[in-house]
């Protein structure tokens, strides 16, 4: 490999494909190669980036040092494990996979690859969240107890037809499509403790109806189309070190929106509102006279998506594993996911620690 210039392929040639794209040509990397079933697909990103295409990964792994995965869920685990075996440096799209088993056999080639491999949860590299998990290293809120965790739209859900709203292939709905990078958040923000008790209860409510307004549609629907997954989730799960976390995720809800993590420790606490921007940290003092007070929090302007893509270039081209983001921390975040939809099916908490 040249160290300088990493050659970078793709797997899935649609839109999340060229949002990497726009990000990676600010970079010292070539846009080497990609894969898609598609032919129009393939000839397009031929076309707009003089990138050699494949119908096949194992022959686009001949050609690149690193490989995006940014297919529907389904296919991450074929595309990912191959790019491993390969020893080709992996960043994938979350979630890790559309289920539990798959995703466990994705961590499992990532173990047995000597390539460095990081999932693209890029809300951990917002400017705030980086200063809030400093200060919680530093012990400025203390022995965090409780993490609140939301990211809710008013609307906003997937058309039916599109395959977001097709549980064989996304692996479920709101909860797996955004509440991946909630629950990331959070539980990066509390120190990754083991997740060992779920409780939750995943809806739908407003995805299959022809009688609720839906202002922010994505995609075309097709009126043959399958809606058959969530569109929110409400869930309470405990780590083994005591940690508490709530969380609140949907495409559509009748509430206020709101994206947000807010830590509480028994020292100070904080809230970080991803939709606005804001950090403000939560603390209190007896000095002069006892009292609280808020401090707003204002960081660099930062892109989190290309801040994530750099580490992952750090790491290609050093060698070395990126300490965020891994592979086994998305399995956690997949582990949360699955026992809110087994807690749902359930009516009652599962453990996941048995």
């Amino acid at each position: 490999m040249d160290q300088d210039t990493p050659r970078i392929g793709f797997v899935g040639l649609g839109n999340m494909a060229r949002h990497h794209v726009d990000n990676l040509l600010d970079q010292d990397v070539e846009i080497a190669a990609g894969v898609d079933v598609v032919p129009e697909a393939r000839e397009a990103f031929a076309d707009d980036f003089g990138a050699e295409t494949f119908e096949d990964v194992d022959a686009m792994c001949e050609v690149v040092d690193a490989a995006f995965v940014v297919t529907p869920n389904r296919f991450h685990e074929d595309a990912a494990v191959t790019i491993l075996e390969n020893d080709v440096a992996l960043y994938q799209e979350k979630p890790l996979a559309h289920t539990l088993e798959s995703a466990e056999r994705i961590a499992n080639a990532a173990a047995d690859s000597d390539a460095i491999a990081m999932v693209g949860l890029h809300n951990r590299f917002n400017g705030g969240a980086e200063v809030l998990d400093a200060y919680r290293q530093e012990g400025r809120f203390g022995d965090v107890s409780h993490v609140e965790i939301e990211y809710v739209r008013r609307r906003g859900i997937p058309a039916i037809g599109t395959w977001f709203t097709d549980k064989s292939t996304a692996g479920g709905g709101s909860l797996i499509d955004i509440g991946v990078h909630a629950i990331d958040l959070g539980l990066h923000l509390a120190g990754h403790p083991d997740v060992v008790e779920v409780s939750g209860t995943a809806r739908s409510e407003f995805g299959d109806r022809d009688d609720t307004a839906d202002m922010d549609i994505w995609g075309t629907p097709d009126p043959d189309g399958v809606f058959d997954v969530d569109d929110s989730a409400s869930a309470f799960f405990r780590g083994d070190d005591g940690t508490t976390f709530s969380l609140e995720v949907a495409w559509a809800s009748n509430r206020e929106p709101a994206q947000s993590v807010t830590v509480r420790g028994d020292d100070g606490g904080a809230t970080l509102d991803l939709s606005s921007g804001e950090t403000t940290i939560y603390e209190d003092g007896t000095a002069g006279i006892d009292h609280v007070s808020d401090a707003a929090i204002e960081t660099k302007s930062r892109d989190a998506h290309a801040a994530c893509q750099r580490a992952f270039l750090e790491g290609l081209r050093t060698g070395e594993q990126p300490e965020r983001n891994t592979v086994e921390q998305a399995l956690t975040v997949q582990q949360v996911i699955d026992g809110i939809y087994r807690s749902s099916e359930a009516d009652a908490a599962v453990r996941l620690d048995e």
